[in-house]
């Protein structure tokens, strides 16, 4: 018996473009909850702001297997180690004015939205440097301009 991989013209697995799109839910949901205006609408926020720092540290994470593929191939891989490592600590320091009373968390999810709407220049600069799948540039560009997208609407209506 062969196990059959659903795939599309893009070589990526077609399981990992539905997991993709729908970790946009997330945002969808915290923007209904704000827009409600109702008791949730705190919880709506929160909520939004810590998904998309989580999303955002992953993504450092997805670069750091990069750099581990193009040291394998050979590439220097240094760059894209610093680079992979940014992602958490720039969300963790988008989650300190809260810690320390500050205004939070319209800006934090400002910051966050525009790091995660920049982000797929990270990958357009590794594909310099390592192979990364077919359709992986189209994917990131859609998903980061989502979730980026909803999470800077969200600061706005913070």
């Amino acid at each position: 018996m062969t196990k059959s991989t659903n795939t599309t013209s893009s070589e990526l697995p077609q399981a990992a473009l539905v997991a993709g799109y729908a970790g946009l839910l997330p945002q969808i949901i915290a923007v209904m909850l704000v827009l409600s205006d109702s008791e949730y609408r705190w919880t709506g926020l929160a909520a939004a702001y810590g998904y998309a720092a989580f999303i955002f540290s992953f993504l450092g994470g997805i670069w750091w297997g990069f750099g581990v593929i193009a040291r394998k191939e050979g590439t220097a891989a240094g760059p894209i180690f610093i680079l992979a490592v940014a992602p958490s600590l720039i969300a963790f320091a988008s989650y300190l004015p809260w810690i320390w009373g500050w205004d939070w968390p319209g800006p934090s999810l400002a910051w966050i939205g525009l790091f995660l709407m920049a982000s797929p220049m990270v990958d357009r600069w590794l594909k310099t440097r390592c192979h990364l799948p077919d359709g992986w540039m189209r994917m990131r560009w859609h998903l980061s301009l989502g979730l980026g997208g909803l999470t800077f609407l969200l600061a706005a209506l913070a």
